[in-house]
């Protein structure tokens, strides 16, 4: 069945674009109406937790994963309470985010085991941080997070505390919480606008605090929960159309945590999210982390974010949403390895381990544009490639259109270097694109031009604009001539054999309007030695070989350099120094046009065929 979504007005069919829900919100005195009057209603509802105790006393395989909380909760009633620090000046994230954990943790083993210890610790948590001088709102996430950490205690504990404990706990939520955010939806505070992370993570966390105490507060958290799921649309429309983010991987779990949690909130306070989860691009989110994690369990990292894991227990959440068994498979190994609160409280654990065979091995998020191809699952020394094309205006982007990662024999061979110190200065304004890691030389793209401007153009967005896969190859073509403005036309394409002895090409046509320095960079934590005419490369970590060989041009040669930046480019100070990373590098000087062919794989084929992108 089609459904439809008035879309700036235009009624378009769910599918062929993205685009922002536009749910009816019910008036702040009417959203309340079907209000769940008992607690525990966010997230886990009525017998929930007596379910969870119930499984803990009769399954022993639950029993041996919950024990794995419980002694993580044991080792939070041995540590003092959190206090107010801001270490780097400007956040009380890490307080807000401890506080969170230990509450959840706290609460879900005194349900499984009914000792009051876990109960007494998490009042120690809560009270100690409901008597900060506030949850520090000029950084608005660390107030959000504040308020849900508090919201879920209030509500989970709710028949333990006491009627002055529970007043306490309303008191601070209203406080430091919901007035702060009243106050910066009514002056239009900047992120009451915001399409990314932080739509999702303030307004989500205002809304668990008001969701929680909203019998004794119905005015303000009525209030709340209209701004909120007002807002919430604008952050949605970008998991479309097929789940992706474009913040990267690292902020896909960020806003992932506060779009799963409060809509399932929402669901279970009021036994409706109002339309949000219908976003046809929310309903393929956990693809994004099935397909973005290599088989060495490392994201494919782009924009302002490491190579971490993808395992969130709102994979749980999504696949009873949307019907997807295969996103529990993919959340189980994460759950039995250490599980967290919602693991257990949401988790099915009688799923298999291993990806289906049907499961397709290459993925190409339109949108977001990116593609990620691999020759096999459930294998660890699997070859892995992810191809990064997209927009450098996405928020946290880096100039890494074009960029690449490639995993084998286990071991990530050419490398994302991530982030850099968001304390640098002008790091995310007027100096963002003086930073190295920031910049198309600090990935592993092109630079055309090398000079001391941005290496790409800051407003460029390019797409994937040829993918194809099937049992014996997949490969995508990007179109980076925008990215470029010293070019007249500049792609990228990649590929993956899946033959005997797989390999993958990395081929670059480039045409520049004017006789120029073309460099070719790939980035990579193994040793480099170069064969004696300098045509080919062995990359060794850990004992493992990729060999690298330059196909075309033909008189062009390797070479490496340090991770550093080109003598033309900045060198602001504090900046990652990027120690133990080198780069092979191609560099092309006084050129033109030219094709850049380079043939990675674990073997070395005799012959490769090359043939212009426009006949791939």
């Amino acid at each position: 069945m089609r459904k439809f979504w008035k879309c700036r007005g235009i009624v378009v069919i769910v599918g062929l674009m993205a685009c922002a829900a536009r749910p009816d919100v019910p008036a702040p005195d009417q959203i309340l109406a079907t209000l769940e009057k008992s607690h525990p209603r966010l997230i886990a509802g009525k017998g929930d937790f007596e379910r969870l105790r119930g499984q803990y006393k009769t399954d022993a395989t639950f029993r041996v994963t919950a024990d794995k909380l419980i002694a993580r909760a044991d080792e939070i009633v041995g540590q003092p309470a959190s206090k107010y620090e801001i270490p780097d000046g400007k956040r009380l994230l890490s307080v807000s985010r401890r506080v969170w954990d230990r509450t959840e943790t706290l609460a879900v083993a005194f349900h499984l085991t009914q000792d009051k210890r876990y109960v007494d610790r998490a009042w120690a948590e809560l009270d100690a941080a409901g008597q900060f001088e506030d949850w520090n709102p000029s950084h608005f996430l660390d107030t959000a997070e504040m308020t849900n950490a508090f919201a879920v205690g209030y509500d989970w504990l709710f028949h333990q505390w006491t009627d002055a404990q529970r007043a306490r706990l309303r008191e601070a939520i209203v406080k430091h919480g919901l007035n702060e955010g009243l106050d910066a939806y009514k002056r239009g505070a900047w992120w009451t606008k915001a399409t990314h992370n932080w739509n999702q993570v303030c307004n989500g966390g205002l809304m668990m605090g008001a969701l929680a105490i909203a019998e004794d507060e119905p005015e303000i958290a009525g209030r709340i929960v209209h701004e909120a799921v007002k807002r919430y649309p604008a952050a949605l429309v970008h998991f479309g159309p097929d789940g992706a983010w474009n913040e990267g991987p690292s902020y896909w779990l960020y806003a992932m945590r506060y779009t799963a949690r409060p809509l399932a909130g929402l669901r279970t306070a009021l036994g409706t999210d109002f339309g949000l989860s219908d976003d046809p691009g929310l309903a393929k989110a956990g693809n994004f982390a099935l397909h973005i994690l290599s088989p060495i369990d490392q994201s494919f990292n782009f924009a302002d974010g490491g190579a971490g894991r993808m395992g969130t227990p709102d994979l749980w959440w999504l696949a009873d949403r949307y019907y997807v068994p295969v996103w529990r498979s993919f959340q189980k190994r994460y759950a039995l390895a250490r599980p967290t609160a919602l693991d257990l409280v949401w988790g099915k654990f009688d799923v298999p381990d291993a990806f289906p065979e049907t499961t397709p091995l290459d993925f190409h998020f339109r949108g977001t544009e990116v593609a990620t191809f691999r020759t096999r699952w459930n294998d660890p020394n699997a070859l892995f490639v992810g191809l990064k094309s997209g927009d450098n205006k996405a928020n946290h982007s880096n100039l890494d259109l074009g960029s690449f990662i490639l995993d084998a024999l286990g071991e990530r061979f050419i490398v994302d270097l991530g982030a850099d110190n968001y304390n640098l200065r002008g790091y995310f304004g007027k100096e963002r694109w003086t930073y190295y890691r920031l910049r198309a030389e600090g990935h592993n793209a092109l630079v055309i031009g090398p000079s001391e401007a941005p290496d790409q153009d800051p407003k460029a967005a390019v797409a994937i604009t040829r993918f194809e896969s099937n049992a014996n190859a997949g490969f995508a073509i990007t179109d980076l001539t925008k990215a470029y403005p010293n070019a007249a036309r500049a792609l990228r394409g990649i590929k993956l054999d899946r033959h005997a002895r797989p390999v993958v090409i990395l081929q670059d046509e480039v045409e520049a309007r004017d006789t120029t320095d073309i460099w070719w960079f790939a980035h990579t934590r193994a040793a480099i030695v170069l064969s004696d005419d300098d045509r080919s490369a062995t990359l060794t970590l850990n004992g493992k070989s990729v060999r690298a060989r330059l196909l075309e041009p033909v008189d062009a040669r390797f070479s490496v350099r340090d991770a550093i930046p080109l003598p033309t480019s900045p060198m602001p100070e504090g900046q990652n120094a990027n120690e133990n990373v080198r780069k092979l590098t191609v560099h092309l000087p006084g050129v033109k046009s030219t094709r850049i062919v380079v043939r990675l794989g674990v073997d070395e084929p005799a012959t490769h065929e090359v043939k212009p992108l426009a006949e791939w």
